[in-house]
């Protein structure tokens, strides 16, 4: 099964609510017996830019075997960690496809069939945001995340105002987005200790773990760190430096779907606590999320997602998401497929 074919989509689906909308580069990979398997990543690549990025790739990639997956990732031309991530993910779906089987099937198995999310609020006013929490808590979101603005007065309203909203029930995280110094954060930690939080989420942006965990015994509010994990070395330096309590993992950041499994594996024997984050995929993306969920135990935890804001997708049907949690697609490989009218509709041009 040698790989023969290689098409490279940008599209980008509106978000209700955002004048915005989610951009994902998809890649399918067809072998020469007419096989096929599909990824998505956020790669920032320009429309004019995939014609010659597809032909500088496919020579690399041609008479290669779908099944050797390693060999793939570890290729030169693949370094950036998003696109490696994508064409993994389409290695992976045409395996699965192959062999009949669901991907969580081909790492060990169905360990849960239903996988919690987190919902993501949007960034907004503190009375938007608590009103948007209690409406997705009412629909089974029973762990959020909130964005901060980097203001330690605004961001500390913000969640009281949610707190109020849907009461101890939820779960609430904090998403700092590296908007804070040392001294800032410090004082946000200490404010939000009363707030029964989560966690706060990359407060700091310094990969400097020492300092981390100079924070993190200066607070009682549990620190994560998603931006600054892209390998399982990060997972073990945060470990030896107490830096964090939570490690946040994102198939762009650390380069694929197996390189999420051993840092969640990494995490648990550290006594870290893993979870899926990082940006909104499309249906695509979210699939492999959930296989992900699904074969591995250390990833329990809800993970991070805005889809519910999506105007719209490019599967033939939706992800089943029922009281916050979402449904593992049934099918072979990703268990999704792609509606090409759909596609066509949302491609970048």
């Amino acid at each position: 099964m040698r790989i023969s074919d290689l098409e490279l989509f940008l599209v980008s689906v509106p978000r209700d609510g955002s004048l915005t909308g989610t951009t994902s580069l998809l890649v399918r990979l067809q072998t020469a017996s007419g096989a096929e398997g599909w990824g998505e990543a956020d790669v920032r690549w320009r429309p004019s830019e995939l014609v010659p990025r597809r032909d500088a790739l496919l020579p690399v990639l041609a008479g290669r075997s779908i099944f050797d997956i390693e060999e793939l990732v570890r290729l030169d031309a693949l370094r950036p960690a998003p696109l490696r991530a994508a064409l993994e993910m389409a290695s992976w779906d045409c395996v699965g496809r192959l062999a009949g089987q669901p991907l969580c099937h081909l790492w060990g198995g169905r360990y849960r069939s239903r996988a919690p999310l987190a919902a993501a609020l949007a960034a907004g006013e503190p009375e938007a945001v608590a009103r948007r929490a209690r409406e997705l808590a009412a629909e089974g979101y029973y762990t959020q995340i909130i964005r901060a603005v980097g203001d330690v007065e605004t961001d500390r309203a913000k969640v009281a105002a949610v707190r109020d909203a849907v009461g101890e029930s939820v779960a609430l995280w904090l998403d700092a987005a590296q908007h804070f110094d040392r001294q800032s954060a410090r004082e946000l930690c200490g404010d939000l200790e009363a707030e029964r939080i989560q966690a706060i989420v990359d407060p700091l942006a310094t990969r400097d773990w020492q300092e981390w965990g100079n924070l993190a015994r200066e607070t009682s509010t549990p620190l994560a760190v998603g931006k600054g994990v892209t390998s399982t070395s990060d997972v073990l330096a945060i470990a030896r430096h107490q830096a964090a309590k939570i490690v946040v993992l994102c198939t762009d950041r650390v380069g694929g779907l197996g390189a999420v499994r051993q840092c969640a594996i990494v995490a648990e024997t550290c006594d870290l606590d893993p979870i899926i984050g990082g940006r909104t995929p499309l249906g695509l993306g979210m699939a492999a999320t959930i296989h992900l969920a699904a074969a591995t135990p250390a990833l329990g935890n809800a993970s991070e997602t805005a889809h519910f804001e999506l105007g719209g997708d490019i599967l033939t049907r939706r992800l089943e998401v029922v009281d916050g949690l979402i449904k593992l697609p049934e099918g072979p490989g990703l268990g999704v497929e792609i509606d090409r009218a759909r596609l066509d509709r949302y491609q970048v041009t």
